[in-house]
């Protein structure tokens, strides 16, 4: 990916964090200090769902691979089955009509270059699909957006080379603005440079036969009272887990029947 100028957005941004500068360092201080510190939850990282037996269309199951961050990992819930890749795999196989096998390959605080080193290490089953959950620790790190993107892509490219994945399809980033721990102008400022990434990424992902970006269903509001976000107001919550699952698996499984049509 070749380096581009810095647009007027771009521009933009960098003069108001050298302007803001102290006062973004003190409240990130502040942030790190007071921000409640969840694990990850219990449960294996790989299994096998099944569709409702009046459902079951086809025999050979879907192959599901989930990468990410955080909250690919499931942070905000105690057990895996109220995560992001299990639900979202029985979602698929509720749709589909088949099972689905799905592993997850994920970690707390992984940037893009790390779930790509972390990935390379990793024993990788077959998959026909692969979820990224990536960059909202790119934004927090202030990593170039041109280097997240080569990363994500350089991931995708060994997913497809490792495990044979035939669609890729990455979940935009989550409206930083509204994340409930941060305070002003910090959350204006990562909310304002995820943006900017999601925009870098639907340019190059746009929708094409083989990868997608999917932006987060506007539904999803960050708000930790109606259980959408997770007690550390940085995280989904058990609800929030939910909805974000059944969009993706919802636009996955109509991707995914058009694609075995052609």
């Amino acid at each position: 990916m070749r380096p581009t100028s810095l647009s007027s957005t771009d521009k933009a941004l960098s003069a108001a964090k050298v302007a803001l500068f102290p006062l973004l360092l003190w409240q990130a201080i502040q942030v790190r200090r007071r921000a409640l510190d969840l694990p990850e939850p219990e449960g294996p990282r790989l299994g096998e769902v099944q569709p409702p037996p009046n459902r079951k269309l086809q025999p050979e199951p879907l192959r599901l691979l989930v990468v990410g961050d955080s909250s690919a990992a499931g942070v905000g819930v105690a057990h895996q089955r109220d995560a992001l890749a299990v639900q979202l795999a029985q979602q698929l196989a509720d749709e589909l009509g088949r099972p689905v096998q799905w592993q997850l390959v994920a970690q707390t605080g992984l940037a893009t270059g790390e779930a790509l080193a972390l990935l390379r290490e990793a024993a990788l089953l077959p998959a026909d699909i692969l979820v990224t959950a990536l960059g909202v620790n790119d934004v927090v790190r202030q990593i170039p957006a041109s280097r997240s993107v080569e990363q994500l892509l350089a991931l995708h490219a060994h997913a497809r080379g490792q495990a044979g994945v035939r669609y890729w399809l990455h979940s935009g980033l989550p409206p930083m603005h509204q994340f409930p721990l941060l305070p002003s102008p910090l959350r204006w400022l990562l909310g304002s440079q995820a943006e900017r990434l999601n925009q870098q990424l639907q340019a190059l992902l746009g929708d094409q036969r083989d990868r997608a970006l999917r932006r987060m269903p506007p539904a999803l509001r960050c708000d930790v009272k109606n259980g959408l976000m997770a007690a550390d107001g940085f995280h989904p919550g058990a609800q929030g887990y939910a909805l974000w699952s059944e969009a993706l698996g919802h636009f996955l499984a109509r991707r995914w029947s058009r694609l075995e049509r052609h």
